[in-house]
């Protein structure tokens, strides 16, 4: 061994043992896991190019893809309920209110489906280098933020179109209600990713519940019909109205409506929505501390496990 080697190898031995992984303790290691994700903000970036690029690769209509879903949709259910069921007739403007729920809801499930997967699809590179796991399921909600921005500018294009386009305070329920979508769905990618690592039936559990909660959400239909179907059971006002409104997506698509389906206007809302949106935020900002730390005290055994 040469001289300059040996000496080198003096010099690490002298070094402080110092943490590869996150820090423990919740105050101090939620500061530590900020820094780290942060140094690490341009391979998050690069992350995220990679996940819109694969997602699309070789495909002929590359982005179009992000459209042709939710699109398909509405169509299914603008003909299904709207003109067979009629629906249309107790909702106005049918067309924009089923796609403010769909826009919405289509981030949503999207940070939670590919997020509960982010950690086991890049296996290859967790086992072979040490960096901040959080930033995986993080790369995942901003590709789906971006899908998102251009399913949104479909919607605001709809408005346009139907010349319903909203204007003034009602964007503060957009704002609102997109802050609270998107801490709910970054807690729980977060907190699934790191479970789905050593239960692999996670992903299909999600799958279910995103099913039952999209059903349990006013996407295909509107707040009267709850209101009126909880009232002709004797239950409007009750304990079962606040747990419907307890889901947090509940407060999110009625907060979307708010602010895209103008011609809603004369339609009745929970009261004090805005109110019950910044409680759901603030528990939400709770709940992703949570699930952060969570999510640290799992990721020790990660390699081992994938």
């Amino acid at each position: 061994m040469s001289d300059t080697a040996v000496a080198r190898t003096a010099e690490l031995a002298q070094q402080p043992m110092r943490i590869a992984g996150p820090r423990p303790g919740f105050a101090r290691g939620t500061l530590s896991s900020i820094r780290d994700i942060y140094h690490q903000r341009e391979l998050m970036g690069f992350l995220v190019r990679r996940e819109l690029k694969a997602k699309y690769k070789d495909s002929a209509l590359g982005f179009v893809w992000t459209l042709i879903r939710p699109l398909a949709m509405l169509l299914i259910y603008y003909l299904a309920l709207g003109k067979f069921l009629q629906a249309e007739r107790s909702i106005p403007d049918f067309a924009v209110f089923i796609y403010t729920g769909l826009t919405a809801w289509t981030l949503f499930s999207e940070i939670i489906n590919s997020g509960t997967s982010s950690i086991v699809g890049n296996s290859g590179l967790i086992k072979k280098v040490y960096l901040p796991r959080e930033i995986f399921p993080l790369s995942v909600v901003g590709s789906a933020v971006f899908n998102f921005l251009i399913q949104l500018t479909i919607l605001v294009g709809a408005t346009l179109l139907v010349q319903r386009f909203p204007t003034g305070p009602r964007w503060g329920y957009f704002f609102l209600a997109l802050a609270v979508l998107l801490v709910f769905g970054t807690a729980l990618a977060l907190l699934l990713s790191a479970v789905n690592v050593y239960l692999r039936d996670m992903q299909y559990l999600v799958d279910v519940a995103l099913l039952i909660f999209f059903w349990a959400s006013p996407i295909v239909y509107s707040w009267r019909l709850v209101t009126n179907g909880l009232g002709d059971a004797g239950l409007g006002g009750g304990w079962v109205e606040e747990a419907y409104l307890a889901n947090p997506m509940t407060l999110v698509i009625l907060g979307f409506q708010q602010t895209f389906w103008v011609a809603g206007d004369g339609e009745p809302v929970p009261d004090h929505l805005a109110t019950r949106l910044g409680v759901a935020l603030v528990v939400g900002l709770v709940l992703l501390w949570l699930c952060q730390r969570t999510f640290a005290r799992l990721q020790s055994n990660f390699a081992q496990e994938l």
